[in-house]
């Protein structure tokens, strides 16, 4: 390997067996993002293809996958859940040239690439890079090794990490566990699975946000939008809701500054079922129940504590917000579809929004937790009443209408929710609240619930758009009919007559059409 070049950071790992190997994989999957280029040096039968082994089984969530040696074919690529790995194996390369045939020339800008004998081919050593030679230590054991980790360029923090994420398990007691790593959402935390002795608990790795580039007011998008850079407020939220009872996780262990958590494992019993999943009425009603039960604390704090010397702010869900993510259609949904809208018409867009959310921003504020929907529901059948909804991803919570929590559960992007079933759910929670508060105002609440229902579905056309033309994720383009069909029920509330003659003439519905 070449010399290390200033601001990398160095470490070496001890490695006493297998499974030493194996939880150095877990670590080293938790810090690798698309574009990303591992490469192991060391002596024949040093472990290079043993850690590569575990490291793809680990990525993709498969002990028994096959994983055979790439030195006779070179190249073997694998589809993960958030990227394409490809595992190179150069023993056998005979020159440089060779990489051309390969597809190799050049590294995919979205692709991991894991590249055992590095040396053979030193053209290809790319600037940002993580660096890592196995040695054998026959002294201390047949099966002891010694791991050197550098960080080159972009991955110079990653080694840190690894080291901060093995002295939080250690601390917690749970360093020697085995995790299993489960599929992630469009964001960039991961979780495991770590298997104790009596139970099993996640570890969510959810790494600082970065903030982005100013694009308003000095602001960048996530901070106009109010979403959590850190785990502070998933911890401040999941104490609250526990304090109310609620069935948010435990938490058992938090490290705030690296961003790692051990939480209660709720399980994996969803509150839809089949496929395509559809909504388990049972499940959606007693969901609905908690909403209302949640929506009847009067005076919610907006400040809550995350330690005993640290507290918490949910900040408001105020204009600024709701527009930047309405703003999202303009910016990636229409031009995806070749329909950008001139300056004016951007303009009266704007406008009728503003008009639109005046009676929304005016509303009591509550906790909105803002991604509650099937994905981060769990089923509790051993608990009872409302306790049986687990709830999850509440990280990017803030004060809002409480409407907007029953929009993103009776209109899930992911999951059709029959019309039929939307209106009784939501005559369902408009009676418990009028039952619990008599001034309850039933033909308010359905206005509010409209208008925050098609500005969700507006920012959900934007994200899917982003996150395949940005992200190079394609696979949430699937919704994107099903978004369309309710961002249409909710623009037929007659108070949104403006905003409805505004998208039939510039909106043109996604390919594939409504359903």
């Amino acid at each position: 390997m070449e010399p290390v070049r200033p601001g990398s950071t160095p470490i070496t790992l001890t490695l006493a067996d297998e499974e030493a190997t194996h939880r150095f994989a877990a670590d080293l999957a938790t810090t690798l993002d698309p574009g990303d280029v591992v490469m192991l040096s060391g002596d024949l039968g040093a472990g290079k293809t043993t850690l590569a082994r575990a490291l793809i089984r680990h990525l993709a969530d498969d002990p028994e996958l096959d994983v055979p040696s790439p030195t006779f074919t070179l190249v073997q690529s694998y589809e993960m859940a958030r990227f394409t790995l490809m595992h190179a194996d150069f023993y056998r390369l005979q020159s440089e040239d060779d990489l051309a045939e390969l597809g190799l020339a050049e590294i995919p800008s979205d692709a991991v690439v894991l590249i055992e004998w590095p040396d053979r081919a030193p053209g290809l050593v790319a600037e940002d890079r993580l660096e890592i030679e196995l040695r054998l230590r026959p002294d201390d054991g047949p099966d002891v090794r010694v791991a050197h980790v550098v960080g080159h360029g972009r991955l110079a923090g990653r080694v840190e990490r690894i080291l901060h994420l093995r002295r939080f398990l250690e601390k917690a007691g749970v360093a020697d566990a085995r995790r299993e790593r489960l599929a992630g959402d469009a964001s960039a935390r991961s979780y495991e699975r770590v298997a104790l002795a009596d139970r099993t608990i996640l570890l969510m790795n959810a790494p600082r946000r970065p903030d982005g580039p100013p694009i308003r007011y000095g602001r960048s998008y996530s901070a106009i939008a109010h979403l959590a850079e850190d785990v502070r407020a998933f911890v401040a939220v999941a104490d609250a809701l526990r304090t109310l009872g609620f069935s948010a996780p435990e938490v058992y262990a938090a490290d705030l500054a690296e961003g790692f958590v051990l939480v209660e494992d709720l399980g994996d019993e969803k509150v839809v079922a089949g496929d395509p999943p559809a909504p388990i009425e049972e499940r959606y009603r007693t969901a609905v129940d908690l909403l209302v039960a949640l929506h009847g604390h009067m005076l919610l704090p907006a400040e809550l504590p995350v330690t005993p010397q640290l507290t918490y702010r949910l900040p408001d869900y105020d204009l600024d917000a709701f527009l930047i993510e309405i703003e999202l259609l303009l910016d990636w949904y229409l031009p995806r579809l070749a329909a950008v809208p001139s300056t004016p018409a951007r303009s009266a867009f704007l406008s009728f929004w503003r008009d639109a959310l005046k009676p929304v921003l005016a509303q009591p504020s509550t906790w909105v937790l803002r991604d509650f929907h099937s994905p981060n529901l769990i089923w509790l059948p051993e608990r009872s009443g409302i306790a049986r909804v687990g709830v999850i991803d509440f990280q990017d919570a803030v004060m809002g209408p409480a409407a907007y929590d029953l929009a993103s559960l009776l209109q899930d992007a992911r999951v059709t929710v029959p019309e039929e079933l939307e209106i009784e759910l939501l005559g369902r929670y408009a009676k418990a609240r009028r039952a619990n508060e008599p001034a309850f105002d039933v033909g308010q609440f359905a206005r509010i619930y409209a208008t925050v229902a098609a500005q969700r579905a507006t920012k959900i056309l934007g994200i899917f758009a982003r996150l395949e033309k940005r992200d190079g994720k394609p696979q949430y383009l699937r919704h994107m009919p099903r978004v369309m069909t309710y961002l249409q029920r909710a623009l037929a509330h007659p108070s949104l007559a403006p905003l409805k003659a505004w998208y039939g003439a510039y909106v043109p519905p996604p390919p594939g059409g409504a359903r």
